[in-house]
Protein backbone atom coordinates (compact mmCIF):
# COMPACT_ATOMS: atom_id res chain seq x y z
CA UNK A 1 0.00 0.00 0.00
CA UNK A 2 1.67 3.19 -1.08
CA UNK A 3 1.40 6.63 0.51
CA UNK A 4 -0.64 8.02 -2.40
CA UNK A 5 -3.35 5.41 -1.88
CA UNK A 6 -3.80 6.40 1.76
CA UNK A 7 -3.58 10.10 0.86
CA UNK A 8 -6.49 9.60 -1.53
CA UNK A 9 -8.59 8.35 1.39
CA UNK A 10 -7.49 10.90 4.00
CA UNK A 11 -10.21 13.52 3.38
CA UNK A 12 -12.90 10.85 3.50
CA UNK A 13 -11.50 9.37 6.71
CA UNK A 14 -11.23 12.81 8.34
CA UNK A 15 -14.85 13.56 7.39
CA UNK A 16 -15.99 10.23 8.86
CA UNK A 17 -14.06 10.85 12.07
CA UNK A 18 -15.64 14.30 12.43
CA UNK A 19 -19.16 13.05 11.75
CA UNK A 20 -18.78 10.11 14.13
CA UNK A 21 -17.34 12.32 16.87
CA UNK A 22 -20.18 14.83 16.47
CA UNK A 23 -22.87 12.16 16.60
CA UNK A 24 -21.21 10.51 19.59
CA UNK A 25 -21.48 13.85 21.38
CA UNK A 26 -25.11 14.17 20.34
CA UNK A 27 -25.91 10.76 21.84
CA UNK A 28 -24.19 11.78 25.09
CA UNK A 29 -26.28 14.97 25.19
CA UNK A 30 -29.49 13.08 24.35
CA UNK A 31 -28.92 10.60 27.16
CA UNK A 32 -27.98 13.38 29.59
CA UNK A 33 -31.07 15.44 28.79
CA UNK A 34 -33.42 12.47 29.05
CA UNK A 35 -31.53 10.38 31.60
CA UNK A 36 -34.50 9.71 33.88
CA UNK A 37 -36.65 8.59 30.96
CA UNK A 38 -33.83 6.50 29.40
CA UNK A 39 -33.39 4.67 32.68
CA UNK A 40 -37.12 4.10 33.10
CA UNK A 41 -37.86 2.60 29.67
CA UNK A 42 -36.76 -1.03 29.41
CA UNK A 43 -34.12 -1.51 26.73
CA UNK A 44 -33.20 2.12 26.13
CA UNK A 45 -29.96 1.96 28.10
CA UNK A 46 -28.86 -0.86 25.81
CA UNK A 47 -29.83 1.11 22.73
CA UNK A 48 -27.90 4.13 23.96
CA UNK A 49 -24.87 1.92 24.65
CA UNK A 50 -25.11 0.35 21.18
CA UNK A 51 -25.21 3.78 19.59
CA UNK A 52 -22.22 5.05 21.53
CA UNK A 53 -20.25 1.89 20.71
CA UNK A 54 -21.04 2.00 17.00
CA UNK A 55 -20.24 5.68 16.60
CA UNK A 56 -17.13 5.54 18.75
CA UNK A 57 -16.06 2.45 16.80
CA UNK A 58 -16.41 4.37 13.52
CA UNK A 59 -14.39 7.19 15.06
CA UNK A 60 -11.65 4.81 16.23
CA UNK A 61 -11.46 2.98 12.90
CA UNK A 62 -11.31 6.17 10.85
CA UNK A 63 -8.61 7.72 13.03
CA UNK A 64 -6.59 4.47 13.10
CA UNK A 65 -6.69 4.40 9.29
CA UNK A 66 -5.14 7.88 9.27
CA UNK A 67 -2.00 6.78 11.13
CA UNK A 68 0.89 7.54 8.74
CA UNK A 69 2.95 4.69 7.26
CA UNK A 70 1.00 2.04 9.12
CA UNK A 71 1.48 -1.47 7.71
CA UNK A 72 -1.64 -2.87 6.07
CA UNK A 73 -1.51 -5.91 8.38
CA UNK A 74 -1.66 -3.63 11.43
CA UNK A 75 -4.59 -1.66 10.01
CA UNK A 76 -6.37 -4.86 8.98
CA UNK A 77 -5.96 -6.24 12.50
CA UNK A 78 -7.27 -3.03 14.07
CA UNK A 79 -10.30 -2.89 11.77
CA UNK A 80 -11.13 -6.59 12.12
CA UNK A 81 -10.80 -6.61 15.91
CA UNK A 82 -12.81 -3.38 16.21
CA UNK A 83 -15.58 -4.66 13.95
CA UNK A 84 -15.74 -8.01 15.75
CA UNK A 85 -15.80 -6.41 19.21
CA UNK A 86 -18.50 -3.95 18.12
CA UNK A 87 -20.58 -6.77 16.70
CA UNK A 88 -20.11 -9.00 19.75
CA UNK A 89 -20.98 -6.41 22.41
CA UNK A 90 -23.97 -5.05 20.52
CA UNK A 91 -25.30 -8.53 19.82
CA UNK A 92 -24.97 -9.37 23.53
CA UNK A 93 -26.93 -6.21 24.42
CA UNK A 94 -29.63 -7.15 21.92
CA UNK A 95 -29.90 -10.70 23.22
CA UNK A 96 -30.28 -9.32 26.74
CA UNK A 97 -33.04 -7.02 25.48
CA UNK A 98 -34.82 -9.96 23.81
CA UNK A 99 -34.81 -11.89 27.10
CA UNK A 100 -36.53 -9.05 29.00
CA UNK A 101 -39.84 -9.53 27.15
CA UNK A 102 -40.68 -5.84 27.35
CA UNK A 103 -43.79 -6.01 25.21
CA UNK A 104 -42.30 -3.51 22.76
CA UNK A 105 -43.12 -3.96 19.08
CA UNK A 106 -40.93 -6.60 17.42
CA UNK A 107 -39.71 -4.14 14.77
CA UNK A 108 -37.79 -2.22 17.48
CA UNK A 109 -35.35 -5.06 18.02
CA UNK A 110 -35.32 -6.03 14.32
CA UNK A 111 -34.25 -2.46 13.47
CA UNK A 112 -31.47 -2.58 16.07
CA UNK A 113 -30.23 -5.96 14.83
CA UNK A 114 -30.21 -4.85 11.17
CA UNK A 115 -28.34 -1.65 12.06
CA UNK A 116 -25.72 -3.63 13.99
CA UNK A 117 -25.18 -6.16 11.20
CA UNK A 118 -24.98 -3.55 8.43
CA UNK A 119 -22.66 -1.36 10.52
CA UNK A 120 -20.25 -3.90 12.02
CA UNK A 121 -19.91 -6.64 9.41
CA UNK A 122 -18.45 -4.38 6.67
CA UNK A 123 -15.67 -3.47 9.12
CA UNK A 124 -14.95 -7.18 9.64
CA UNK A 125 -14.86 -7.78 5.89
CA UNK A 126 -12.60 -4.75 5.46
CA UNK A 127 -10.22 -6.03 8.13
CA UNK A 128 -10.00 -9.48 6.55
CA UNK A 129 -9.29 -8.01 3.11
CA UNK A 130 -6.64 -5.65 4.50
CA UNK A 131 -5.01 -8.54 6.34
CA UNK A 132 -4.82 -10.39 3.03
CA UNK A 133 -3.07 -7.38 1.49
CA UNK A 134 -6.01 -6.18 -0.60
CA UNK A 135 -6.65 -2.44 -0.81
CA UNK A 136 -10.26 -3.37 -1.63
CA UNK A 137 -10.65 -3.46 2.14
CA UNK A 138 -10.75 0.33 2.15
CA UNK A 139 -13.89 0.27 0.01
CA UNK A 140 -15.59 -1.94 2.61
CA UNK A 141 -14.98 0.76 5.23
CA UNK A 142 -17.48 3.02 3.44
CA UNK A 143 -20.65 0.98 4.10
CA UNK A 144 -19.52 0.42 7.70
CA UNK A 145 -19.16 4.16 8.21
CA UNK A 146 -22.38 5.02 6.39
CA UNK A 147 -24.50 2.50 8.28
CA UNK A 148 -22.86 3.52 11.57
CA UNK A 149 -23.87 7.13 10.93
CA UNK A 150 -27.41 6.08 9.93
CA UNK A 151 -27.69 4.02 13.13
CA UNK A 152 -26.39 6.98 15.14
CA UNK A 153 -28.89 9.43 13.67
CA UNK A 154 -31.70 6.92 14.15
CA UNK A 155 -30.80 6.37 17.78
CA UNK A 156 -30.34 10.09 18.40
CA UNK A 157 -33.89 10.61 17.10
CA UNK A 158 -35.23 7.92 19.45
CA UNK A 159 -33.29 9.27 22.45
CA UNK A 160 -34.18 12.93 21.80
CA UNK A 161 -37.67 12.87 20.25
CA UNK A 162 -39.41 9.50 20.38
CA UNK A 163 -38.61 9.09 24.06
CA UNK A 164 -40.88 12.04 24.86
CA UNK A 165 -43.99 10.48 23.28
Amino acid sequence: MDANFIADWSNYLVAQAGAAATLTGLIFVAVSINLRRVLSVEGLTGRAAESLLQLFGALAISTNALIPRQPMVALGTEVLVSGAVLWLIQTALQLRYLRTKTGHPRYWIVTRIVQTQFSSLPFCISGILLLRGSTTGFYWLAPGFIFSLVAGVSSAWVLLVEILR
